[in-house]
């Protein structure tokens, strides 16, 4: 299938830095509390630079477009049936639900979709919109849910101030909207620190997998295979029906909303999951299997809809 090798050089990364991860966490190399510790790093230092300095530099009005509609279509669909999976079949308290539904449709949109975009479709515009929409819609909504229950449901309206990365969002979209940027030194600083954020939250992914407590009976099995089916292939065919039949988007709009619905469960899911300790192994197993499945998903895409 012609388009398998270049989805292998967007997916070799990942599978490496999980891997090295895994190693560090066999070898005991960092010692037994080293994932907390990277993954509070990336929630409260990496992933809120690389956040501020992403929303800053992209004009607010980017995810206004057809396509994104389509994008959100999947997604809504996407997360609404996570919910009623979570909620009917496997009795999820109200944190675990959020984690289960944004797994079901939370897409990894930069560190795989830009490689994935440039790759099959030659450019990676449309990465910023969906960014966008993910941060300011779908991240607000279930960081609320998992720090009111963490919380002990104080004030919604102080969330932001004590939320790192609600904090960073609502700073960058203040920055976008008024045009400012930072001084050159500090913007570098926030550039460094942005950068470690993925690496080191699929090394920490990677850790996780060493000694992970085993599934216990049928139910989680069928848990993240539900997930897994949601996230790879409804979520896809709901944008392909909205963006075909509905909105009659360009065949290059086409494939461009379907490949990016498509893109498996972001390391973002498990890094929030871990912080809040809310359904953290079906965000793990959500992120390696929907990863995993999304190799023949997006090459079977590409082969049907670009040829």
């Amino acid at each position: 299938m012609p388009a398998l090798h270049p989805l292998l050089s967007g997916f070799a990364p990942i599978w490496a830095l999980t891997g090295i991860g895994y190693l560090v966490g066999r070898t005991g190399l960092l010692g037994p509390h080293a994932e907390p510790v990277l993954n509070r790093f990336v929630f409260h230092v990496a992933m809120p630079a690389s956040l501020f300095l992403m929303i800053a530099r992209t004009p607010l009005d980017h995810f206004a477009n057809p396509s994104m509609l389509a994008f959100a279509a999947g997604t809504t669909v996407s997360i609404g049936l996570g919910l009623l999976v979570g909620r009917l079949l496997f009795r999820r308290k109200p944190g675990e639900l959020a984690i289960g539904a944004m797994a079901c449709g939370y897409v990894n949109s930069a560190n795989l979709g830009i490689p994935v975009a440039m790759q099959l479709l030659g450019d990676a515009s449309f990465v910023a919109p969906v960014v966008l929409f993910q941060i300011l819609v779908v991240t607000p909504a279930v960081l609320a849910v998992l720090d009111g229950g963490a919380a002990g449901r104080r004030a919604l309206l102080t969330l932001p101030l004590r939320n790192p990365i609600l904090l960073a969002t609502a700073l960058g979209a203040a920055a976008s909207a008024g045009g400012l940027h930072l001084p050159a030194e500090l913007n570098r600083s926030c550039e460094l620190l942005g950068g470690a954020g993925v690496p080191t939250a699929l090394v920490a992914l990677g850790m996780s997998l060493h000694n992970r407590p085993p599934a216990t009976g049928h139910s989680r099995h069928a848990e993240v295979g539900l997930t897994v089916a949601v996230k790879t292939l409804i979520q896809p065919l709901i944008a392909f029906a909205v963006a075909g039949p509905l909105l009659h988007l360009s065949s290059h709009q086409l494939l461009t909303v379907v490949l990016f619905s498509a893109l498996p469960t972001a390391q973002n899911v498990y890094v929030y999951a871990r912080e809040y300790g809310q359904g953290t192994g079906l965000a793990r197993d959500s992120v390696l299997w929907s990863t995993l499945a999304s190799m023949v998903t997006l090459s079977a895409i590409s082969w049907s809809l670009a040829g």
